[in-house]
């Protein structure tokens, strides 16, 4: 997949996952469904929605070879080995399990504006990190005054915000989900260097199984079935359009974007995210945020924005490298330019 393509998608998948923490907050109003039942519901139903599609996605498959042929282009990779498969989507499937439930609990006990602001924001600044002492991608002294802000940004939206407004449990567990985050968008980058990432559709299906199972005694214990003095349909429209949009269509769109974009960028990208989710709240939920918590989120949002131009500007260099590297060897032009 092209870098433009999964730009594209990641963009699509952030749009999608703002609604989320929205469709949580309604459905905790109408009825008395706990974040790990919601989890539990929201794997379920996507597991169903990329099971129904399976038949299109076997005929388009069916039909890639001889496309690619006419392109030029070659032929697939040989096939994951099995143990890092395994390994791979078992990760994945814990790192997701952490990442919904905690920002669930997160938008239930302080809100959805300063849970998902928290969540993103954080997310980042543990990713940027991540990959220096993972993967030996280099900060910057941009990309460590962008990490420096975006904690002085968390600082004042938890030390600034009231008590109705920003809940230090909510907070907690915000930067529990920002985690898991981080370390699926690692996993999923680090994976991919090597053209190992695998494939998209199975991951997101597999990682929803495990999920799934992990949640699936807690959410016993907490009640599985919702509640509801409302509409009971309504309820149901909710947790079908939690499984469809921000869940099955942007995880897999997720998935297939983050492992062709570095991972500060896709972090930077996915602030579509805290920005639609935190106008959804206050336009139609009518959450209350104080001058403090918008300070506090502006400075976040503008810091992790210095990652993003401290990104463009490693990766620009890097492509200057590769250039010059490719003109003096002279036959290594094109290798050496789909390398970098």
């Amino acid at each position: 997949m092209s870098v433009g393509r999964g730009l594209i998608y990641l963009i699509v998948a952030g749009v999608a996952w703002g609604t989320a923490g929205a469709g949580a907050a309604l459905l905790y109003r109408a009825s008395d469904l706990g974040p790990i039942a919601l989890s539990f519901w929201r794997y379920v139903g996507g597991i169903a929605l990329l099971l129904a599609f399976l038949p299109l996605r076997r005929t388009a498959r069916a039909a890639r070879p001889g496309r690619l042929a006419r392109r030029g282009r070659a032929a697939p990779a040989a096939p994951e080995p099995r143990r890092r498969r395994v390994g791979r989507v078992v990760a994945t499937g814990l790192g997701l399990t952490l990442f919904q439930t905690a920002y669930f609990a997160a938008v239930q006990a302080t809100g959805l504006a300063v849970g998902t602001v928290v969540t993103l924001g954080a997310g980042p600044v543990l990713i940027a990190l991540g990959a220096r002492l993972t993967m030996g991608e280099r900060l910057g002294r941009g990309g460590l005054a962008a990490v420096a802000g975006a904690l002085a940004g968390l600082t004042v939206l938890y030390l600034g915000g009231d008590e109705t407004t920003v809940r230090p449990p909510g907070v907690g567990l915000a930067l529990l989900s920002a985690s898991g985050y981080a370390a699926i968008t690692l996993l999923t980058r680090w994976m991919g260097r090597d053209g190992a990432g695998g494939d998209p559709y199975s991951t997101t299906t597999w990682a929803f199984g495990v999920g799934a199972v992990c949640l699936l005694p807690l959410g016993l214990a907490e009640g599985l079935l919702p509640h509801t003095a409302e509409d009971p349909l309504r309820v149901l429209l909710l947790l079908v359009y939690t499984a469809a949009v921000p869940t099955a269509l942007a995880y897999a769109l997720y998935f297939a974007g983050a492992a062709v974009v570095r991972s500060a960028t896709a972090s930077v990208i996915m602030l579509i995210e805290p920005v639609s989710a935190a106008v959804i709240a206050v336009v139609l939920l009518g959450e209350r945020l104080t001058s403090a918590t918008v300070a506090g989120t502006a400075l976040l949002l503008t810091a992790v924005t210095g990652l993003a131009i401290a990104e463009a500007r490693l990766a620009s260099g890097a492509r200057r490298t590769a250039a010059s590297g490719a003109g003096a060897g002279g036959t290594g032009g094109i290798g050496g330019g789909a390398g970098a």
